[in-house]
């Protein structure tokens, strides 16, 4: 079973590690334990909104994005693991990303952005 909790632990490691941020920088930042900060990375927490909203602020991510980035890696993980695939030869199947783009080298989805300058 695929845990929400853990898909966004993921990410928000994934996100403070590029940013070569300490977990105690950041829990600092947030306002939150370095011990629940921790916790909430490795899944084993399930943070609020405003903790999220903290933590995001902290790392200079919209929480926005954590969440996009966090839908679709459970969207991959939902695919992957969906007994419909099993009945598709492997030579017809799409392939799936390991990653979903994100961070300054992605320009993001036009078809948000043609939302928000509408």
């Amino acid at each position: 079973m695929i845990l929400l909790r853990q898909l966004l632990g993921d990410v928000l490691r994934r996100l403070r590690v590029r940013q070569n941020r300490t977990l105690r920088e950041v829990s600092t930042l947030a306002r939150v334990s370095l011990g629940y900060l921790s916790e909430v990375e490795r899944g084993q927490k399930e943070a609020s909104s405003e903790l999220l909203a903290s933590i995001c602020g902290a790392l200079g991510v919209p929480l926005s994005q954590v969440l996009r980035e966090v839908s679709d890696q459970f969207a991959l993980a939902e695919l992957q693991a969906a007994p419909v695939l099993a009945e598709v030869p492997e030579h017809e199947r799409l392939p799936i990303p390991e990653t979903v783009p994100s961070g300054p080298e992605f320009d993001g989805f036009p078809e948000v952005k043609d939302m928000v300058a509408a």
